[in-house]
This record gives C-alpha cells, structure tokens and sequence, in this order.
C-alpha cells in the first residue's frame, strides 16, 4: 500500500488570532479529492492537560480513505494538537475534568461546531477538494459531532458516518438527555448516515447507541446502525467495518 502524502495545515478560528491545525491526506494521484473529514473524541477524564496537546490524525483512517483516492482531514478543534486557545469543550470548572452538567456540556458543544464551521470555511475552498463529494465523520464525541453537524448544515456533505459516538459517557446521568438531543439535531439533511458502535463499549452500552439512532430516525434521520463486536477501541479493527464502509460509500459518493 502507497503511504499517503501528508501535510499540516493551519486555518483561522472564529477566536481572533487562534489558528486551528488541520493533518491533511492526501493520495498519490493528483485532485480535485472527494474527502472525509474526520474529527477527534475526547481525553478521556479531561484531567490531563498534556493528552489536550496530541494531535489526533489515525493512520486507520487515513489509510483507508487515501488508499481509495480520497483526501483524509483532519480537524484539531481549539486547545487540542497545535491549535491554539484553551480547551474547553465541557470542562468543570475546578478543573475535575469533563462536567457531567448538562448545561456544561452543551456549551462544550456549541464550542466544537464553531471550530468545524471555520475549518470548513476554509478546506472547502481549495482547489483540490471537491465540495460536491465530501463526508463527515468522527470517533467518540468526533461521532456525534459529525452526525450533528452535517444536520445542522445540509447540503455540505453527502454523508456523515459515526464510530461509537457520544458526548457524555455512561458515568454521566445527563447523557440520557445530552446524547439523544445532538443526534437529533443531525437528521437536518437528506444524506445517509452510518453508525458503527461496538458491543462491549465502556463508555456508551449498545441500547443506549440504538436508543440514539431511534431518536434520530424518528426525527427524520437516515442511516444504517452496524453493531460491531468491539469495544470503545473498534475504530482501530478495521476488518470489523470496512465491509460497511465500502458499501456506504458506494452509496454515497458514487464513482
């Protein structure tokens, strides 16, 4: 397999004078890309200031998509990899790590889709992406925020895919309340979606995961739930889902 190009990129915030950094994949062939831009989860129990600075770019990913002529990108919203300003999506204020407040937590939120809304600004103007051909999609609170966001803004992308996705975890009451009203917030748009949630996840119980796609499609959503046998970790079982993947995206973004 031909290793992608890769490269990293800074665009502006909405913040003035924070730039976010943006990993770029791309093929060996030259553009214009079809491209998925894939957005990070958490740090976990968000107590530990050093894991905010690690740029998260999965090589499972890009792999997969450059190796089927697709640009890969990859968004470190604020506080996060070498972007700049503070991290603070949800964060307590005693600095305890993640709030389980409701409240908290969608403020969080609403932080993230302002930093993809400025990265998007930006990728969907070069030259070598095409605009027409673009997905979404995200690990963890990534999932949801690509399920949400390509909702929230139809017509940008022809599909959003969702691997174990969630903005609270189980240790949080509020999910219950939380997680279903953002993947509602996604079913906007008129494109197909997938939902790739493992089994044994620590974090999200599979009913908890079916109950939010419930919730989804009864708003409108379209979509496709795969239950695979994994944990919290089943982005990096590629055998699992590329099987789905391919199918999707085949649907998707035709040839």
């Amino acid at each position: 397999m031909e290793k992608p190009r890769m490269s990293k990129v800074m665009l502006p915030a909405r913040e003035p004078g924070v730039a976010l950094e943006v990993v770029v994949a791309r093929p060996s062939r030259p553009g214009p890309y079809p491209v998925m831009v894939f957005n990070h989860g958490s740090t976990g129990s968000g107590q530990s200031p050093a894991l905010f600075r690690r740029t998260v770019s999965p090589s499972v990913i890009s792999n997969y998509f450059t190796a089927r002529g697709w640009m890969a990108a990859f968004p470190q919203r604020r506080g996060r990899g070498k972007s700049g300003g503070r991290y603070g999506e949800g964060l307590a204020a005693d600095g305890s790590g993640y709030s389980c407040e409701a409240e908290i937590a969608l403020a969080g939120f609403e932080r993230a889709v302002e930093d993809l809304d400025a990265v998007m600004r930006g990728l969907s103007l070069w030259p070598d992406v095409d605009p027409g051909r673009m997905v979404t999609g995200g690990v963890s609170r990534g999932g949801i925020l690509a399920i949400a966001f390509a909702g929230m803004r139809p017509g940008l992308f022809r599909g959003a895919v969702n691997f174990n996705g969630g903005w609270l975890g189980r240790a949080c009451p509020a999910l219950e309340q939380v997680n279903p009203m953002l993947f509602a917030r996604g079913a906007g748009g008129a494109h197909e979606t997938l939902w790739l949630h493992g089994t044994q996840d620590q974090y999200y119980r599979i009913s908890h995961c079916r109950s939010n796609f419930e919730t989804f499609r009864a708003a409108g959503g379209q979509g496709r739930f795969v239950a695979l046998k994994a944990g919290h970790a089943a982005l990096f079982k590629p055998a699992l889902w590329q099987p789905h993947m391919d199918l999707y995206l085949e649907t998707v973004v035709p040839e």
